[in-house]
């Protein structure tokens, strides 16, 4: 997970970025575990990859 994504993200990180986003996305609900800490960093992963699809104005 990324831990700073801010107004100034470089997008020419985007695409390692979301690949490993999307990737540990796919591990964590391929996991049974479905607690509160679990949602929320799923929550989280969503969000990120949100804002780098949209700041870097990239059609998903």
């Amino acid at each position: 997970m990324i831990h700073n994504l801010e107004s100034n993200y470089n997008c020419a990180n985007a695409g390692e970025d979301l690949h490993q986003l999307k990737s540990e996305l796919a591990s964590l609900r391929g996991q049974d575990a479905q607690d509160e800490e679990w949602q929320q960093t799923i929550n989280r992963l969503e969000n990120q990859i949100s804002f780098i699809l949209n700041k870097c104005d990239i059609n998903h």
